[in-house]
């Protein structure tokens, strides 16, 4: 199915390393599924104020939660989110040339406070089961006291802008390629360690296979 791609506004317009940017819808949900912790930020009180959360999405929105008395998630105001993934430093020949391969994402718009139950359970499930697929169903569910103390916010995924940068240096063709001075890029990887059992539990307590299977898987 092909997406319609991402319209550009004056927040998403690229200005700068134009060649990075991307419209494609496929691009802002590889990048976004590939993480799990976004900032959030907004303006309270005058000044801004930037929070990591963790998220979930549906084709349409993405969803952050935290805490009810979280003054970043009060909800009705502009905020900015974005998720990058660090794949590695470029390393030129000369330092100005200097760069980072990465993806990264910034969505745009004012989020809405969720107060719907049923939607309020199926966006915490979404994001449960985004950062650790299967855990929703195998953990406990939340009690109405918990869901209480958990605002949910829904942002709409119409207006974000993608920017992605690969491969080598830029300077290979240019005066400092006569200097003999090497030049590449240091990937960068991360991958999921083995689960570590709390301590507390009954030594016969087995990892479930959902996460058992994810040691190393790579994250991002």
């Amino acid at each position: 199915m092909t997406l319609d791609p991402l319209p550009e506004t004056d927040l998403t317009r690229h200005r700068r390393l134009r060649d990075q940017g991307s419209l494609d819808r496929a691009d802002l949900n590889a990048i976004l599924d590939a993480g799990f912790v976004c900032h959030l930020g907004v303006v309270i009180e005058g000044r801004p104020l930037v929070v990591p959360t963790v998220y979930g999405r549906d084709d349409q929105e993405l969803y952050l939660h935290g805490s009810v008395a979280s003054r970043s998630l009060s909800g009705g105001v502009p905020v900015c989110v974005t998720v990058t993934h660090v794949d590695g430093l470029v390393l030129a020949r000369s330092v100005f040339e200097h760069g980072v391969n990465y993806r990264s994402a910034m969505i745009h718009g004012e989020a809405r406070k969720v107060t719907d139950p049923e939607e309020k359970l199926a966006g915490l499930r979404r994001l449960t089961d985004h950062a650790t697929p299967g855990q929703w169903s195998y953990a406990r569910s939340p009690s109405r006291k918990e869901l209480a103390a958990t605002t949910l916010l829904a942002l709409s995924l119409e207006e974000a802008s993608v920017k992605i940068r690969s491969g080598p240096p830029d300077d290979g063709d240019g005066p400092d390629a006569g200097l003999g001075l090497w030049a590449g890029t240091l990937p960068l990887t991360s991958v999921w360690g083995a689960p570590v059992t709390d301590p507390v539990l009954p030594g016969e307590t087995p990892v479930p296979e959902h996460i058992a299977r994810r040691e190393g898987t790579r994250y991002a």
